[in-house]
């Protein structure tokens, strides 16, 4: 490992070549030294004259070397190198520059790598190492989704191939790339019909950074919002909507739920506060629960604001879903993370045969000391490939709160319930009177204000669930039905047609969305669960981190 060193702290001995003199003190006989610095630049091992174009090429810092004792520090941002310890005019230096790797099918949607984002790749067995990204480093094509991490320290710098220890670690995250898919079901559902297991299959995507009125080969040229009926047709190829609000070639995801930092119970993980300072997104950490969406929502908005971080939203998280459903992923069921101490990375041993009954312990197998689930990285079943490159937690664990809320019917986003039970945002309440609710308040205006509207996702008003027209295409909601009920349930409980995952559209009493379900609702626990809820602090409801940069 090399520790990377700040600019500007030797001024005697540093020359920036391509960007011009660092120091405006160095003494003349200091310039006459580097002004004879020797270069010798090459990519891909032929020789050239200048340094070669930013964003195609990367800097071989292995092979990249210096005569004399000095040697370079690369500047990613003005894309120019720093010479350090020059001594004598007689210095020669030697940069190499390699194509960077991006994979053909991606159409330029490949992973985007700045500020404190390093590219990784994970051996099986769990043991992470610098990505040489002149090489495959991933390939979707082989379900290998891209890496990479954000070290707790973050002046430590390490060699391509060299192993970072899991504790310099302090969050993962899973490259989404841009694309369109093919839609199947328009969603048009306003009521409980019968379950279709034949919509059940394989979504095809194709990859690019391209936007849906591009589409030369499909009719659909403008994504449709939230129950609109729009220009799209079943057959159609249309840009799924979480690359457009916030525009970028793709996405990083949390690659688990989020979780607290310093944790060592499940209790200490539940903290109503907004604190950046205590992400971290790793496995085998207890998930950060019983928080309001708004404090969920700011922690993560402050947490990397140079990389635009931000809460998950429910467009976001239908674009995961979608990809894992295509060949690109493991397109099968995601194994549930059935710990029930909400600790992150876990796979049930065992796919749930059955849904939740509240006493069936067949149907709700889930344990806290290894005898009915595996942790990573031995948990590959939990993993949206199928291998440990993709997302985890996605299934079960917390229930998951997204950046997606109803409209009040004056075209407002609702804060949640009521006084006692909402999400911390300015707003409307949907049921002021619920719960025994005496405070005679109908809409909280003391809270936090909504985000800029490109972070969260919103939704036609109504009073009932069934209504799941409602839904955005690409959110995967309505268009994982028809819907009905599970009858051989204590409770009847909704659910789709896509593995009878939970299916519970919001409504004015439960404003906010929450996906994946938690670990002790079996079969109804899934990828494609989605339920209605208040937005406030629970026990059992986590989040999710985004990167857009």
């Amino acid at each position: 490992m090399k520790k990377r060193i700040t600019f500007l702290i030797l001024l005697t001995s540093l020359i920036v070549l391509g960007g011009g003199i660092s120091s405006k003190k160095e003494t003349q006989e200091q310039l006459d030294n580097l002004e004879n610095i020797k270069l010798a630049i090459y990519v891909n091992n032929e020789k050239t004259e200048s340094i070669p174009t930013k964003g195609e090429n990367i800097f071989d810092e292995t092979k990249s070397s210096c005569t004399n004792d000095a040697y370079i520090i690369w500047d990613y941002e003005s894309w120019s190198p720093i010479v350090k310890n020059v001594t004598t005019s007689l210095t020669k230096c030697t940069l190499y520059f390699k194509k960077g790797y991006s994979e053909t099918i991606l159409n330029g949607a490949d992973p985007i790598i700045k500020d404190e984002l390093v590219p990784i790749t994970i051996d099986s067995d769990g043991t992470v190492k610098k990505a040489d990204i002149g090489s495959e480093w991933y390939s979707y094509e082989k379900k290998n989704w891209a890496n990479a991490i954000i070290l707790k320290d973050e002046t430590e710098d390490y060699l391509a191939g060299e192993v970072i220890p899991e504790d310099a670690i302090e969050s993962y995250f899973v490259w989404i790339p841009k694309y369109r898919y093919q839609l199947w079901d328009l969603g048009q559902y306003e009521t409980l019909t019968t379950i279709d297991t034949n919509k059940i299959h394989e979504i095809p995507i194709i990859f690019g950074d391209y936007n849906t009125s591009d589409d030369k080969d499909g009719e659909c040229t403008t994504p449709m919002e939230s129950g609109a009926t729009g220009s799209c047709q079943v057959g159609d190829y249309m840009t799924h909507p979480a690359f457009l609000s916030i525009p970028s070639t793709g996405f990083w995801v949390g690659k688990f739920e989020t979780g607290y930092d310093g944790a060592s119970s499940t209790s200490e993980a539940e903290q109503n506060i907004k604190n950046a300072n205590k992400i971290i997104v790793k496995p085998n950490t207890y998930s950060w629960r019983n928080i309001q969406v708004a404090n969920a929502f700011y922690s993560s908005y402050e947490y990397k604001r140079n990389l635009d971080s931000h809460m998950m939203k429910n467009t976001e998280w239908g674009a995961v879903a979608y990809l894992q459903h295509s060949k690109y992923g493991s397109s099968t069921s995601v194994r549930i993370n059935n710990n029930s101490d909400y600790i992150t990375g876990y796979a049930a041993n065992n796919e749930p045969t059955c849904g939740y009954t509240g006493t069936n312990e067949e149907c709700n197998q889930y344990c806290n000391d290894g005898s009915c689930n595996k942790a990573y990285p031995n948990s590959y079943l939990a993993s949206t490939t199928g291998n440990i490159t993709g997302i985890y937690d996605i299934s079960g664990g917390t229930w998951e709160y997204v950046m997606a809320v109803m409209l009040d019917e004056s075209g407002k986003p609702m804060s949640g319930r009521n006084s006692i039970s909402n999400s911390g945002f300015n707003g409307p309440y949907g049921c002021p009177t619920c719960d025994s609710d005496s405070s005679l308040l109908t809409e909280l205006t003391n809270g936090y204000d909504f985000p800029d509207k490109k972070y969260y996702d919103t939704y036609a008003y109504a009073t009932v669930t069934e209504q799941y027209q409602r839904r955005i295409l690409g959110d995967a909601t309505g268009e994982m039905g028809p819907f009905n009920t599970n009858a051989n349930l204590m409770d009847i409980r909704k659910i789709s047609s896509w593995c009878d995952d939970g299916a519970w559209f919001i409504l004015n009493s439960a404003p906010w969305f929450e996906r994946g379900y938690m670990f002790d609702f079996a079969s109804e626990t899934g990828m494609f669960a989605f339920s209605h809820t208040w937005g406030s602090n629970f026990s059992y409801r986590g989040f999710r981190v985004v990167l857009t940069p």
